[in-house]
C-alpha cells in the first residue's frame, strides 16, 4: 500500500533550523501538488506551504520569509526548510501529495502522511 514517508522533525530552540523531507513509500506514475500542513494541539489542521508539479508556491502567512518549500521531481520529493523557527510552529507536521499510482489509473488520489513532530522550545 502506497503511503508518504515523512523525516527531518524534532526539537529545536526558537530561531533554530529544521529541514522536513516527504516522499513517497512505492513507485509512483504522476505526482501533482504536494504541501505540509500542521497541527497545533488544541488546533485544527491548517496549510502551511505547497508547490504545484511546475514549482508554483504557495505559504501561509505566518511563515512566509522563514519556510522555503521545495520539490525535486525526479525524486518525487518534497522538503520544507524552516528558519526563524518560533514556540509557536510547534505542531505535527504532515506531508500530502495528489498522486497518480500508475498509467492505468486515471485519476489523482489524496495521501496523507502519518505526521512527524517539531517542538520549538528553550
Amino acid at each position: 500500500q502506497l503511503h508518504l514517508v515523512e523525516s527531518g522533525g524534532g526539537l529545536v530552540q526558537p530561531g533554530g533550523s529544521l529541514r522536513l523531507s516527504c516522499a513517497p513509500s512505492g513507485e509512483t506514475y504522476s505526482i501533482k501538488t504536494m504541501g505540509w500542513y500542521r497541527q497545533a494541539p488544541g488546533k485544527e489542521r491548517e496549510s502551511v506551504a505547497t508547490i504545484t508539479s511546475d514549482g508554483f508556491v504557495n505559504y501561509a502567512d505566518s511563515v512566509k520569509g522563514r519556510f522555503t518549500i521545495s520539490r525535486d521531481n525526479a525524486k518525487n520529493t518534497v522538503y520544507l526548510q524552516m528558519n526563524s523557527l518560533k514556540p509557536e510552529d510547534t505542531a505535527v507536521y504532515y506531508c500530502n501529495a495528489a498522486i497518480r499510482e500508475s498509467l492505468i489509473r486515471l485519476h489523482y488520489n489524496d495521501y496523507w502522511g502519518k505526521g512527524t513532530l517539531v517542538t520549538v522550545s528553550s
